[in-house]
């Protein structure tokens, strides 16, 4: 695995990892993709995106990725995402490490995130990072029109 700054020429492949982990973990709650090509270029001009390629595939596939932005002393994490082929192999981590590594080389003393209260597997994933719960986001973008009711959940640590 390589884990590397993405370009724009990436941004195709970026859109197709979130979609299909995002699809596997968020049926239940919508139908749609999660992300649109569009929205990850215009991503890419406001923050970076961290990837992972697979270099033992010829082709060199891109098989996790996960959403960074510098705000001042704070940074936000999001679109953690692996292919539903990879996951549950520490790959989840380790962009979680490099993303952290990067925000706190680049000044940044704290990372912030949000996830969707009825996904009962995040908060433990995050808690064992040392996140904590920070507060609310009410309500859910109706735009994704929800099957359940359902909020975000803000999270923050400390980088050292």
């Amino acid at each position: 695995m390589q884990l590397r700054l993405a370009e724009i020429r990436d941004a195709g492949g970026i859109t197709s990892v979130i979609n299909a982990a995002f699809k596997r973990a968020e049926s239940f709650l919508i139908d749609r993709d999660r992300i649109d090509e569009t929205s990850v270029r215009a991503l890419l001009e406001k923050g970076k995106f961290l990837i992972a390629d697979d270099v033992a595939d010829d082709q060199g596939a891109l098989v996790g990725c996960v959403y960074v932005e510098l705000r001042g002393e704070r940074a936000y994490l999001g679109l953690l995402a692996v292919d539903p082929q990879r996951q549950k192999a520490g790959l989840g981590s380790k962009l979680m490490d490099a993303a952290e590594e990067f925000c706190a080389r680049a000044g940044c003393r704290f990372m912030d995130l949000r996830i969707v209260n009825v996904r009962c597997e995040l908060p433990e994933f995050y808690h064992r990072r040392g996140y904590v719960e920070t507060g609310t986001t009410v309500p859910f973008p109706p735009e994704l029109k929800p099957k359940v009711p359902c909020h975000f959940v803000e999270m923050s640590k400390p980088l050292a």
